[in-house]
């Protein structure tokens, strides 16, 4: 794979905390990351805001004002982990599709691909600029707009199940299953929005836990224990 786009899940930033960052779970993301883009990948990067954020939650909130704050704590994630990135050597540059003054650079496909071509890991922060878009749609976007040839999913679940493994402990995973198949029976991997964008322009996933030693660096070496999406 040349080119990949890596969606990190912001609870699974956040370790056993569950909220803010869990900084050694960083650290390991980061290491990781920095194996595969050493290997020659160049890789982007979407991050939750869960981590800070479930407005949708609340009536007392205006769904458009939630949304825009959802949208700044991904801006949060973005340059956080990007320093982290950073402390262990590699370079990073985080884009928004809205003006941050010195803290990001807005977002243009040929800015991103030029960084993507230098081998600086690119983060991609805010969403779409947009409410009523999830970071799942920003991914599929992005993704798309990079010319990735692979969305990584990386959650808290190691995989795409039947059924809630939480809730049902004869849950069936699936090692291979179609994007259509996972429209069809809803089964909750992406937002619908950016489940029916993959299906369209033909953007495979590859769904894994986050936090199983090593499963970015495995996942990309052909040691993948997660579901493969197809299209």
């Amino acid at each position: 794979m040349k080119r990949v786009l890596l969606k990190l899940s912001g609870e699974a930033l956040a370790g056993e905390k569950h909220t803010g960052f869990d900084e050694a779970t960083c650290v390991q993301v980061a290491k990781q990351v920095k194996e595969v883009c050493d290997s020659g990948v160049q890789v982007g990067v979407v991050i939750g805001g869960g981590n800070f954020w479930r407005g949708r939650t609340s009536e007392n909130i205006d769904r458009t004002k939630s949304d825009q704050i959802g949208m700044l704590a991904t801006v949060m994630n973005c340059i956080y982990v990007s320093e982290i990135f950073r402390s262990v050597g590699m370079k990073t540059k985080v884009f928004t599709p809205f003006t941050m003054g010195p803290m990001a650079e807005m977002f243009t496909k040929d800015a991103a691909v030029e960084c993507l071509e230098k081998g600086v890991v690119t983060f991609f922060a805010g969403g779409t600029g947009h409410p009523y878009f999830s970071t799942d749609t920003t991914t599929t976007l992005r993704a798309i707009e990079i010319e990735a040839d692979v969305i990584l999913l990386a959650k808290a679940v190691d995989g795409i199940y039947d059924s809630d493994p939480k809730l049902n402990p004869d849950a069936k995973k699936y090692d291979e299953i179609s994007i259509q198949t996972v429209i069809d029976q809803k089964l909750g991997v992406m937002d619908l929005t950016a489940s029916i964008m993959c299906m369209e322009n033909k953007m495979p996933m590859m769904v894994f836990g986050l936090n199983e030693e090593n499963s970015i660096v495995n996942t990309l070496k052909g040691k993948f224990s997660g579901t493969k999406v197809t299209v």
